[in-house]
């Protein structure tokens, strides 16, 4: 746990590739994500869910329907000395108050009026009446500069690049030497046809997918459904579907002429076997590994400086 995430990196028991960086877009999928990957913890170990910083406006809402879905027995609430928009998490807290996508229970008139105890709270019959029972355990940071707006979204940019290029660190080689350009790695042939496509976090026309899709970041998925294509590709789906994800890897170029998708990743080749999705989302390469290039000269392919940003 301790340390920069990048230089500890796991292999997941269950993995989802949300394909963005903030949920905001889509929170409904997101919970949809959540409940999917959860669903595969057996409870033979304690859990540690670590939620987003994203706290205010909708982020707490979306958080109220985290808790109330996932029931955990303890929550860790970090405060800051100057920033009273977030209420105490308690399980009286979390069982009244309505979630982004989840409803909160009703009070009786009576409680509302300050009348009884607990058993004056009145539910419709048939209603589930659960109770959250988590401990609260309330921390207020002593380091300086917490929660200080707009740090965070910079520094956790560089952590995300960083574990980016630790991952595609594994298709180097383990001995200690020079390394090697991405350009000058050999990567896998795939067929147009033998993996499903698709775009999570916009719409492109079909005349421009590889465009979309050449020198970009794709999740390796596995969908249920069996790839059938008539003809030579390629597969577009027309839903992003909740699947697998196996592993990550870069689309290093796209040959027409052979229908062919160039792959570069570190996936085993026994997980690539269950690879029949590409799912491409608004996660970038970082910069460095574009400009960073040995041995080119001139113009660097899918980089520019005459940019238009009023686009």
């Amino acid at each position: 746990l301790p340390g920069p995430p990048f230089t500890h990196q796991q292999m997941p028991c269950k993995m989802v590739y949300y394909g963005q960086t903030s949920c905001e877009q889509d929170t409904e999928r997101y919970l949809d994500v959540v409940k999917y990957v959860f669903s595969c913890y057996k409870k033979e170990l304690p859990l540690i869910i670590n939620t987003m910083g994203w706290v205010k406006g909708e982020g707490l809402l979306l958080l109220i329907d985290l808790i109330r879905l996932l029931s955990p027995s303890h929550v860790v609430q970090m405060d800051m000395c100057d920033w009273k928009a977030m209420p105490p998490l308690t399980p009286e807290h979390i069982h009244f108050s309505a979630g982004l996508h989840t409803k909160g229970k009703q009070q009786s008139k009576c409680k509302q009026l300050g009348m009884g105890d607990m058993e004056s709270w009145q539910y419709p019959e048939g209603e589930d009446v659960s109770f959250p029972q988590h401990k609260l355990l309330y921390v207020h940071p002593e380091f300086p500069r917490a929660g200080v707006p707009g740090e965070a979204r910079v520094h956790s940019s560089i952590l995300r690049d960083m574990c980016t290029l630790g991952y595609l660190g594994h298709l180097q080689s383990p001995d200690i030497g020079a390394v090697l350009p991405l350009h000058s790695l050999v990567p896998y042939q795939v067929p147009f046809n033998a993996v499903a496509l698709r775009v999570i976090h916009t719409d492109v026309a079909p005349s421009n997918i590889m465009y979309a899709v050449n020198a970009s970041w794709v999740g390796l998925c596995c969908i249920p459904e069996e790839v059938r294509c008539q003809t030579d590709g390629p597969v577009l789906l027309t839903q992003t579907p909740l699947c697998d994800c196996l592993g990550f890897g870069i689309v290093r170029g796209v040959d027409m002429e052979k229908k062919l998708y160039h792959i570069l990743t570190p996936v085993p080749p026994e997980n690539l076997r269950l690879v029949n999705c590409l799912l491409l989302g608004n996660i970038v390469i970082p910069e460095c590994v574009f400009v960073g290039q040995q041995g080119i000269e001139g113009e660097i392919p899918y980089v520019t400086s005459d940019y238009n940003y009023s686009l």
